[in-house]
């Protein structure tokens, strides 16, 4: 890898990745400000200021955003999640100076009109409907709220229709001047580009930028609980989570390739014993996630309504015999799919400059490919053993929408396995 980290006199980090086999350039900026930062009057701003930087600045309109980058082919967007908010681009080379220019002006500039603003409010509140009509998407958000009970970490991404209709103007700047300071940002590019002459882009965009922020970031909590929620459903979505690891967790690769051997893949043991073997569950899998300060682990099953009472005691037993035995070749073909997956994602300069971004404003550098693949090779079975054992004797955390009768099946899960 060939990344370069420079930080500027008001404390933005700017981070380069040249790959010289590449015609194209991706950056953007990441701001350690999401959902985990928010007040409960304003949960959901973090993501309503995302759609607002695209809709006009003291020099562009919403159109003129969409029809420079258009006019290069390049490609503009952004994502907020609990942890951040990011904003990027992907151009060709010789079009890096317009992505900057573009990503700056949107990040310092924003008119925040209240015509836009009244606009974009009745969007972003069509996409939290479209949300709650779709079971498997929605069901995640229940989880996080079960498991983080009367915390900004357990709170909607997209927030609520009642918090989002308030936010005014002035209450979106005010927001954006609190958490959107150099000390909180990170500028990450990735492709054919030059680490100096981006670090002078830089420099000279967001050189005005105040160096301190003003987020409060509450540590994360998880409690575990239970969300059950009768619809009217031809399926039955279940999510059957328990604690997780922060990502300096001695664990935290234990716990990648535990979620990975469980639930990921096709050769996975609950895809195999649950769909492959038992046509108990079209979609099945698990998941682990780390926040800086905790994390949750997590089982989704979508299965028909009556097939939760054979379901139950297989995904327990499932559950139960992963935490006490490993075999040699699950951890091997673990390993494998863990570094597969990394080495992948280095051949995209999209993904290599997020993943440097994310690194930086967890871990305060990126690291390298070496270091982390020597950490997935310490990983054994002795550790995923320990580690499921450690999982899985925690208080769990059940989230089901389905018929009612279905959703009473699901009782047993909340017990102790």
């Amino acid at each position: 890898m060939t990344v370069e980290v420079s930080t500027l006199a008001n404390g933005l980090r700017v981070a380069t990745d040249t790959m010289s086999s590449v015609e194209t350039v991706a950056v953007g900026v990441w701001v350690a400000a999401g959902t985990r930062h928010e007040t409960a009057e304003v949960n959901g701003i973090s993501h309503l200021l995302e759609h607002m930087a695209f809709k006009g600045t003291a020099r562009r309109s919403a159109q003129a955003i969409a029809e420079e980058m258009d006019n290069v082919g390049g490609q503009l967007n952004a994502y907020t999640s609990r942890d951040h908010t990011a904003y990027y681009a992907k151009v060709l080379k010789e079009d890096l100076a317009l992505a900057g220019d573009i990503l700056s002006d949107i990040l310092l500039n924003s008119a925040m009109d209240a015509e836009e603003l009244a606009r974009e409010q009745h969007v972003v509140v069509q996409e939290i409907n479209q949300a709650d009509d779709t079971p498997d998407d929605i069901i995640f958000d229940h989880f996080q709220a079960a498991a983080f009970p009367d915390q900004p970490l357990g709170w909607p991404v997209l927030g609520r229709e009642a918090v989002v209709r308030a936010v005014t103007p002035q209450r979106l700047k005010d927001y954006m001047a609190g958490n959107y300071a150099a000390d909180n940002m990170v500028a990450s590019a990735s492709g054919a580009v030059d680490h100096d002459t981006f670090v002078a882009l830089i420099e000279a965009a967001f050189a005005a930028l105040p160096r301190r922020s003003a987020v409060s970031e509450i540590a994360g909590r998880y409690a575990g609980g239970d969300f059950r929620q009768p619809r009217e459903l031809e399926q039955i979505h279940v999510v059957l989570g328990y604690g997780g690891v922060a990502h300096a967790d001695p664990d935290f690769y234990n716990v990648a390739a535990l979620s990975t051997l469980l639930g990921e893949g096709m050769s996975s043991r609950l895809f195999q014993e649950i769909r492959e073997k038992r046509g108990l569950a079209y979609s099945v899998f698990s998941s682990a996630q780390s926040f800086s300060d905790s994390g949750v682990f997590s089982i989704y099953l979508g299965t028909g309504q009556g097939d939760v009472p054979k379901l139950v005691p297989v995904l327990r037993d499932e559950i139960r015999k992963v935490a006490e035995a490993i075999s040699e070749d699950e951890v091997k073909r673990a390993r494998a799919q863990i570094k597969a997956g990394l080495l992948m994602s280095l051949e995209s300069p999209g993904s290599r400059c997020a993943q440097n971004a994310r690194q930086i404003m967890v871990y305060g550098r990126p690291l390298t490919t070496a270091e982390i693949i020597a950490k997935v090779e310490d990983v054994n079975a002795a550790g995923i053993t320990r580690a499921a054992q450690r999982i899985f004797s925690g208080t769990p955390t059940l989230a089901a929408l389905g018929e009612a009768k279905a959703l009473d099946g699901l009782a047993a899960l909340r017990g102790r396995i």
